[in-house]
């Protein structure tokens, strides 16, 4: 039996190929609250993530995780030191403390990386209203660490601090991340 991640690649190869080109590709399925990222057809390493404590949904202002196939568009933070501050991609040369309990902070800061998403799905997380791009969809690290691997985030993807850092060092400008429910 195929793993349950091969018909993603196979989608991917197929209605993608001008982005597709197998190595890596990361997938997050919100219904684990994990990150796979894929290298030549098998799963190298996983990551315990948080998505939206709203749900699932592409509105813009929903602060929902929209599914569906994006692609890395750009990257912030190389080189910043863990628990760096972001605000609007920008090193705010602020360092917080983070947070390994299980609780909320009053800043609920983007940290130490950030992987912008494109959405590449016209009407699912690219267009008028539901754009991922637009809404600032980012793969980054939390202050909150003591949240990640259950439903945490404003609609983005949070990793922790030392994960996001070796995801951002792995996956280049351009890498395909397919966000999804289950398999």
């Amino acid at each position: 039996m195929a793993p349950w991640y091969q018909p993603v690649l196979k989608r991917l190869q197929s209605d993608f190929p001008e982005f597709f080109v197998a190595d890596p590709v990361a997938v997050v399925r919100i219904d684990e609250q994990r990150l796979y990222l894929i290298r030549q057809g098998e799963i190298q390493r996983e990551y315990p993530i948080s998505t939206s404590r709203f749900g699932i949904g592409n509105e813009d202002g929903s602060l929902r995780t929209p599914l569906g196939v994006h692609r890395i568009h750009s990257k912030f933070g190389d080189g910043a030191p863990r628990g760096t501050v972001f605000r609007a991609r920008e090193n705010t040369g602020q360092i917080t403390p983070i947070v390994t309990a299980p609780e909320r902070t009053p800043q609920d800061f983007v940290t130490t990386r950030i992987l912008w998403l494109e959405g590449l799905e016209d009407g699912v997380n690219r267009g008028e209203g539901i754009d991922s791009f637009s809404r600032y969809i980012y793969i980054h690290g939390t202050d909150e660490e003591g949240l990640i691997g259950q439903p945490a985030s404003e609609g983005c993807v949070r990793m922790t601090n030392a994960d996001v850092i070796e995801l951002f060092d792995t996956m280049p400008e351009g890498t395909l991340v397919v966000i999804q429910s289950s398999p």
